[in-house]
């Protein structure tokens, strides 16, 4: 992927929701359109653009697991992959 997103703009590989059962069988999420609340930092914008001209620092880095707000991201499509833009304050957490 090659994309550098604008101002506070976060953008988000979504977390797959596949689940694994006791017995080691994957249940895909293929039949379950639940919008993501989590993912992980792919690429981030410079910041935000204060009063004084300088940027406010970034609250996440690229490679960091994330939470999000529900209905926050806009979604995009490059390379047959699905990615979610998201503001730098909709997002909630850094995940450990």
């Amino acid at each position: 992927m090659n994309v550098t997103p604008l101002h506070d703009k976060v953008v988000i590989k979504a977390a797959s929701k596949d689940e694994t059962t006791a017995s080691g069988i994957i249940l895909p999420s293929s039949g379950d359109k639940e919008r993501p609340e989590q993912g992980e930092v792919v690429a981030i914008g410079p910041g935000r653009m204060l009063d004084s001209g300088s940027r406010a620092p970034m609250s996440v880095s690229v490679g960091q697991k994330v939470l999000f707000k529900k209905y926050a991201p806009d979604e995009i499509k490059m390379d047959k992959e699905e990615y979610l833009v998201v503001s730098d304050g909709d997002v909630l957490a850094v995940l450990n």
